[in-house]
């Protein structure tokens, strides 16, 4: 997928087995991560009466390893460095991996195959696992930089008929069968005025700017109602674009005094108050995405990022890949949009996106519907990361 940026518990008492069992874990952990945890122990004073001169302890000058990714560097962490790592409900990250470990990272071939053979029991047997068999590196720019940006997309639904009819005749396209031969391509402008080349129509919408959300994601569901009544969901995936540059509307609209907030749910808005004015703000895009046509037999899982797996909500990001191989487990230090809340959670580098570079730099992918429309539209919070490798 390549896109532009945009339980109920009870609780009880514990009892002395499980208390005992929990010990015992967090004991095994602490070994796993070489003292992690341990806790200094205190020396025994000396009596009053016998004086006992300072001694000065001597320097201890540690240079960590560090790894030169991109235009980026890796510097060997501790575990005790991500904050939150002890809270993340990594049960809910496994499927996640699993997914990325069909089409392994280069150096991950052993560990997945091991991955695959596991079933962790909780969230204590997953995180030592992972402690035991990984290790975290800081991600930071080439002069030592820590804070970056975090932004979230999302995969759009729109509904959609088969044939032109009522005020669904916006086509959406697949590639034409000159694309290759003509680089750049025809813009945006040419194509929706039918100044390019033959047109292949895969459905008609109504509504252009959720077209253009669409392409900006890079994929999107469509519930598309065939010729005779029926209705059925299917994905449009990411099959080409025009080799033209992309130009935020959101930033133009904020240039001209029309917009302070450059969100995408106030992009909308702005679009619905001003029909007259919509073709001329969408055509200073020139950059145009063309789809195909897929199957949706599971709908609760996303469409195929850059590593040929499917995402998964609140678990995959898109990285700039020079810096973090697809297929890397990503330890991320953010915030939710709205509420500031800690966003502090395990996903795996699985998707690229044309807006994603840099090195502390991903994109959150929130899911489907419109709550995360509305998350991914409104994100851009600060970001500190670490990537978890083998050892």
């Amino acid at each position: 997928m390549v896109h532009q940026t945009m339980n109920k518990s009870s609780t009880s008492a514990p009892s002395a087995s499980s208390t005992i069992t929990h010990t015992a874990r967090l004991l095994l952990i602490c070994a796993a991560i070489l003292g992690g945890c341990a806790t200094r122990m205190q020396e025994p004073e000396a009596p009053a009466s016998t004086p006992v001169a300072p001694s000065v302890p001597a320097a201890k000058t540690t240079t960590p390893n560090v790894k030169l990714q991109g235009n980026a560097r890796w510097v060997e962490a501790a575990w005790s460095e991500l904050p939150g790592w002890g809270d993340d409900k990594l049960l809910e990250f496994w499927p996640a991996l699993l997914r990325s470990c069909t089409r392994p990272a280069p150096g991950w071939a052993r560990l997945c195959a091991e991955a695959a053979l596991t079933a962790p029991g909780d969230e204590m047997e997953a995180r030592l696992w992972l402690m035991q068999r990984l290790k975290p590196w800081r991600v930071e720019s080439s002069s030592g930089e820590t804070d970056g940006l975090a932004t979230g997309y999302f995969e759009p639904q729109i509904d959609a008929t088969r044939r032109p009819r009522g005020d669904s005749r916006i086509p959406v396209l697949a590639p034409p069968a000159d694309l290759a031969t003509r680089r750049p391509y025809f813009t945006r402008r040419e194509i929706e005025s039918g100044q390019a080349g033959a047109q292949k129509p895969i459905a008609y919408v109504a509504d252009t700017i959720e077209l253009l959300a669409m392409q900006i994601q890079g994929s999107g569901r469509m519930l598309v109602t065939e010729p005779d009544g029926r209705t059925q969901l299917r994905r449009l995936a990411f099959s080409g674009q025009n080799d033209q540059p992309y130009q935020s509307i959101g930033k133009l609209l904020q240039d001209r005094g029309e917009l302070r907030d450059a969100s995408w749910p106030a992009i909308r808005d702005w679009a619905r108050q001003n029909p007259s004015k919509l073709n001329e703000v969408l055509w200073s895009n020139p950059r145009y995405v063309f789809f195909r046509e897929e199957p949706l037999p599971d709908p609760e899982l996303g469409p195929r990022g850059s590593q040929g797996v499917p995402l998964t909500p609140g678990r995959s990001v898109a990285v700039d890949k020079t810096v973090v191989p697809l297929g890397t487990p990503i330890w991320l230090d953010t915030t939710q949009p709205r509420t500031a809340t800690p966003l502090r959670r395990l996903a795996m580098a699985q998707d690229v996106g044309g807006a994603i570079t840099g090195a502390v730099r991903l994109d959150y992918f929130w899911g489907w519907g419109a709550e995360a429309e509305e998350q991914a539209g409104r994100m851009k919070q600060g970001l500190r990361m670490w990537v978890l490798w083998p050892r």
